[in-house]
């Protein structure tokens, strides 16, 4: 008899049809706890108690030049109510007065428009991030000003709550590109802001007294003629910290540096500092003059540079109570020419391990080239640092011809003694073996927090020298 219990059934299901229905009952049932949990999330509230909590109560900036923008601040708002926020507004409570820029989860307070955002939320558990700048009017005050605002967080509850921004603003002469075409000089109580750099032509001379100039980044002083400075300071522009405990003002590269061309004589920088640029003063290389100085240095100091501090080729140099420290190159690198110093202190303890320059380099030749050094006259100074020799005098193997002159009278020398009492007499002679030896001659050296004081501490052993004797 022929089996009809096909026939009176339904049509079986593939293997792919069952696998295909269990995996959408999976998914619906996922997408329902989906919208469930977005539903329970998406639940505000306005209790009078629930309030939001801030990662700080007030944004302290930095001092920053009147019209110059400041570096973006920031800090987060955070909700751990179990319900969500609504913020009817976000403002500044001094709108536009101040000059403070807000931008809180997106949402820009146009200070065109009431320095104000409206209908902001925070979702239960989660947090939005505010970033803060500032670029304060000028005040006509020769100080530093004040400057504050609140930060307004009205909640749809009613509540209040704020975060205070404040800083200090700063009236600078903002120059763009100078170049000083005639004799100038610049005195000035206010400070000067370099934004793209300064040159003084060969036929003039541009005279500093009493100022600060602050180089923007890249921008520097070409010298084609003459400069003299006198009780000013040289530095970069950033008033800020890179870290909360590191100021830019100690960090190095800041802004270019001092060039003097193979044109310029007569430059003098007496009771000057420069500072943290890529290099302090490179002098060109010129034929050497024995009757025209090329520089003379008194009382000054250069310190902290990415590269050289004080680079010279063939020029007649003087150098008198001055400290030299601080450079990833050399500190002082002298190629031929004639050098007289006196009472300095050159300290190598820039913070780079291996990569630092020496404290003293004086040699005969650069490159291919010659440079005599006719002399090299170092007296009553301190030549230190971290690496046990960063006293480098070169001249070629076998070269005989090429002046090189050196002599050292009362000097403390970090290097190998040398069996010369023809041109080292009184010397020094320093090894990392001295109880009193290096970064302990001085006040302070913390490399850390890059903060140094070159007078010497009341134990050195090289008390009468260098540039704080």
């Amino acid at each position: 008899m022929r089996c009809l219990w096909a026939s009176h059934n339904k049509k079986r299901k593939s293997p792919f049809y069952r696998k295909m229905k269990r995996t959408f009952f999976f998914l619906s049932l996922l997408l329902m706890c989906v919208v469930t949990a977005c539903s329970d999330d998406d639940k505000f509230t306005a209790s009078p108690t629930v309030a939001l909590t801030f990662s700080v109560d007030s944004v302290k900036m930095d001092t920053v030049f009147a019209t110059v923008g400041s570096r973006t601040y920031d800090f987060w708002v955070y909700n751990h109510a179990n319900r969500g926020v609504r913020l009817s507004s976000v403002r500044l409570q001094k709108g536009n007065q101040t000059g403070f820029r807000v931008n809180v989860d997106g949402s820009y307070l146009d200070n065109t428009l009431g320095s104000i955002a409206t209908d902001l939320e925070v979702r239960s558990g989660d947090s939005i991030r505010v970033f803060v700048e500032l670029t304060a009017p000028m005040s006509g005050q020769q100080d530093p000003q004040l400057v504050e605002d609140k930060l307004l967080f009205t909640l749809e509850n009613g509540n209040q709550q704020h975060v205070t921004l404040w800083g200090h603003a700063w009236d600078a002469q903002l120059m763009d590109s100078i170049v000083v075409r005639s004799d100038t000089l610049i005195e000035s109580a206010v400070p000067i802001v370099i934004l793209k750099g300064m040159k003084v032509d060969s036929a003039a001379t541009l005279t500093l007294r009493n100022t600060t100039l602050y180089f923007h980044d890249k921008a520097g002083l070409d010298v084609y003629g003459t400069l003299k400075s006198e009780r000013s300071v040289l530095r970069g522009d950033r008033l800020d910290h890179l870290l909360d405990y590191l100021p830019y003002d100690r960090v190095s590269g800041q802004w270019r540096g001092v060039h003097i061309y193979a044109s310029s004589f007569e430059n003098e920088f007496i009771n000057t500092e420069i500072r943290n640029a890529e290099y302090g003063v490179l002098c060109d290389s010129v034929a050497f003059d024995a009757e025209r100085q090329r520089l003379y240095m008194e009382r000054s100091v250069i310190h902290n540079c990415n590269g050289p501090g004080l680079q010279v080729f063939n020029s007649w140099v003087g150098l008198l109570y001055c400290q030299f420290s601080n450079a990833g190159g050399d500190c002082l690198a002298f190629y031929g020419g004639a050098v007289n110093m006196d009472h300095c202190t050159v300290a190598q303890f820039m913070a780079l391990g291996s990569e630092r320059g020496a404290a003293l380099r004086f040699t005969n030749h650069h490159n291919d080239y010659s440079y005599p050094l006719h002399q090299m006259r170092m007296t009553y100074s301190i030549v230190t640092g971290y690496d046990d020799d960063v006293v480098m005098g070169e001249t070629l193997e076998g070269d005989s011809t090429t002046a090189f002159s050196y002599y050292f009278e009362n000097c403390l020398l970090r290097t190998p003694a040398l069996e010369d009492t023809v041109n080292c007499k009184s010397i020094i002679w320093e090894n990392k073996e001295d109880s009193i030896q290096g970064e302990k001659h001085f006040k302070l050296v913390d490399s850390h927090n890059l903060m140094y004081d070159f007078h010497l501490d009341s134990l050195s052993t090289a008390s009468g020298l260098g540039c704080y004797e």
